[in-house]
């Protein structure tokens, strides 16, 4: 009785009589048949509650495979090759080693991929190779403040188990960790429910390598060139990681090779302590609670970076806290004062011990080692900032104009591709063209219409001269098209190339916001600036947020938004003085070329008032004109050459960049104030 609700009692007593007490013709509910209903809603609570259990983590991710970038066969390649790739480039910075990695994809069947990566790192210890392979959220980087491009300890043991969970095969682990040790070989599955490793070959094994790690998976993937490709990431890794030697071999059995820009290692990033700024409220109480401190200025100066007695006394002073308090017997409103204060207290700014950005000068050398041909590279290089505690480094790098033909130069006059993408033989030449970024059908037309092909023609049946005529009008087109067509942004996270979800990425908007208009730019209202431009934005930090565990955007932080800008702004400005002085360069030649057209009439005007000989005018006003000409070129052209000049020196001269500049504090002003 006492589980019936009040309410329902006094509806039941007020529509009962005591001469009636069964159910009326109106459906009225007596007291014992609400009291019976009350007894099997608590009675299913009860087995409800008998059915609820904890899940691992691998069984939460075997059911969400997509969180982790295994979301289709394309992107399920990309995923693989990043997470290995990723993890050798770590491995071999740590052990202070240049690393050369080898990447090879074999086409098993149509549905069916064998992926290997191999490097050449300090290799893995016998007894961690399971673990790592084999057990999720797993690792040594997750509680470390430094640079790294792995975090979560998920990224290969997740391969494995998409190969598992795909195609019931292995993953194949060799490694050694050096020449006097022997090369051990396993074969791991992953006990989904259990979040374990269940070896199933363990083998001592002749490997000629010295040292390194081989990994090999089978995986149900689809391979295709061109944009979002494996291709694609393995050209943009080599930009951001000019220290390391890939070689690449693809399914169509095309081998690659993106040589060493530098020969010089990275420094190796220190981990460090959060910084004061921008540390969360939930954050900061759990770190009071766990700290073994005795004072309150010891805790913000051992827990935190840039905290010196000072300021630890300043911010306790404006919280009105005692310095000399235990942290374990402040209040809740004490920790909520402290927290507050320190937000408010200039303190100086994070140290970049713990990041590693790629630099200046070999940030735009690999971008002009991949991106050849443009006509002007420039980049930059912010101080580094704070966000949520964690410190943060934004690189930006621009290339305009000339041929700008991407990050790969793919198709040679003999096989079956354009641009990089390679047409599919079985297709008609209509379908097989879409396939070309930015194609439409009625594009489609006009160049096979150009070239004289039909558009049902079968890929497989095109001549090498009719394949030819494709690729120059392709080129054609593309140059025409340049000025209209959106700018390619190169989004890269610690050095990692980000190549998915473009639209979602703080990276993206921060681009947009900016105006380009106001550096001799195109750019549609809420748009991508248009013409043939590449912007590089890398996000050098302790702990990159990403908006998913698949780690292809940067969440929308307003502190990573506006360095973003900020270094772009530093970019446009010095773009839009070049564009600025070729434009006046132009109008120069022009007005030049106007005078030479009227230099005989002006001479011969000259010679008819003077009387002197028409030659000898003629002759004096060519000289001046040359010599009027050649000083003011001389004074403008050297900065629109500057860069270019230094790109091919240093292409020739091999130099290995050590050399980097002092970072700069310009540019802080903000562009887009004042603007309409």
């Amino acid at each position: 009785m006492s589980d019936l609700e009040i309410g329902d009692l006094f509806a039941i007593l007020e529509k009962s009589t005591d001469s009636a007490p069964e159910r009326s013709d109106k459906g009225e509910k007596t007291v014992t048949e609400v009291l019976e209903k009350k007894s099997r809603k608590r009675t299913r609570a009860e087995e409800m509650g008998e059915k609820q259990r904890s899940i691992s983590i691998s069984e939460f991710f075997a059911k969400n495979k997509q969180l982790l970038g295994f979301d289709s066969p394309v992107r399920a390649l990309m995923t693989t090759v990043k997470e290995a790739v990723d993890n050798s480039l770590d491995a071999c910075e740590e052990a202070h080693i240049l690393p050369t990695i080898m990447v090879e994809i074999e086409q098993l069947n149509e549905e069916r991929l064998r992926v290997a990566i191999q490097d050449n790192g300090p290799g893995i210890v016998k007894a961690q190779v399971p673990r790592i392979f084999g057990q999720l959220l797993y690792g040594s980087k997750f509680h470390s403040l430094k640079q790294s491009r792995g975090q979560q300890g998920i990224g290969i043991s997740a391969a494995g188990m998409y190969s598992q969970l795909t195609t019931g095969k292995t993953v194949k682990i060799t490694s050694r960790i050096g020449p006097e040790h022997p090369a051990h070989h396993f074969e791991l599955l992953l006990d989904l429910q259990k979040n374990k490793p269940n070896v199933v070959k363990d083998l001592i094994v002749d490997w000629e390598e010295p040292h390194g790690t081989r990994v090999e998976l089978e995986i149900a993937g689809q391979y295709k060139s061109g944009r979002h490709s494996v291709d694609e990431y393995l050209g943009q890794t080599a930009v951001a990681n000019p220290h390391a030697e890939i070689f690449y071999i693809n399914p169509k059995m095309e081998k690659m090779h993106f040589p060493r820009v530098s020969q010089a290692l990275p420094r190796e990033p220190k981990s460090v302590k959060p910084h004061p700024h921008g540390i969360e409220l939930g954050l900061f109480i759990k770190m009071i609670r766990e700290s073994a401190a005795k004072k309150v200025g010891s805790f913000l100066q051992h827990e935190f970076s840039r905290v010196t007695p000072k300021i630890a006394e300043t911010i306790c002073n404006g919280a009105g806290v005692d310095v000399k308090k235990r942290p374990t017997r402040l209040s809740a409103e004490e920790i909520e004062m402290i927290h507050k204060e320190m937000g408010l207290v200039k303190i100086m700014a994070p140290t970049s011990d713990s990041i590693v950005p790629i630099g200046e000068i070999l940030l735009r050398r690999g971008l002009a080692r991949q991106v050849s041909g443009a006509e002007f590279y420039v980049s930059k290089s912010r101080p580094p900032k704070v966000y949520r505690g964690n410190p943060f480094i934004v690189e930006t790098a621009i290339a305009y104009g000339g041929e700008l033909r991407g990050n790969l130069e793919h198709g040679d006059m003999d096989d079956l591709s354009i641009a990089g993408v390679y047409l599919d033989p079985e297709k008609t030449i209509s379908a097989a063209l879409l396939d070309l970024p930015g194609f439409t059908r009625k594009k489609v037309t006009d160049l096979c219409d150009r070239c004289n092909i039909g558009t049902r023609t079968r890929v497989k049946n095109l001549e090498i001269e009719e394949l030819e005529s494709l690729r120059h009008s392709y080129n054609d087109f593309v140059k025409k098209e340049a000025n209209s067509s959106p700018a390619q942004i190169i989004r890269l996270a610690n050095r990692v190339p980000l190549l998915y979800q473009l639209k979602a990425c703080a990276i993206s908007k921060s681009v947009m916001d900016i105006n380009w208009r106001r550096y001799n730019i195109n750019q549609p209202k809420g748009g991508y600036p248009q013409g043939p431009l590449i912007i590089m934005v890398h996000l050098a930090s302790v702990w990159v947020p990403f908006t998913s565990e698949s780690k292809e955007a940067v969440a929308h932080f307003p502190e990573i938004i506006e360095e973003i800008k900020l270094s772009l702004q530093e970019c446009g400005r010095e773009l839009g003085n070049y564009l600025s002085k070729k434009v006046k360069l132009r109008a120069a030649q022009e007005r030049k070329d106007i005078f030479v057209r009227y230099s005989t009439e002006l001479a011969r005007a000259l010679a008819n008032i003077t009387g002197d000989d028409l030659e000898e005018i003629d002759g004096y006003i060519k000289t001046a004109m040359e010599n009027f000409t050649t000083a003011n070129y001389e004074m403008e052209k050297p900065a629109l050459e500057e860069d270019a000049v230094s790109v091919e020196k240093w292409e020739s001269d091999g130099d290995d960049g050590d050399d980097l500049p002092e970072q700069s504090n310009s540019g802080t002003e903000n562009d887009e104030e004042g603007e309409e």
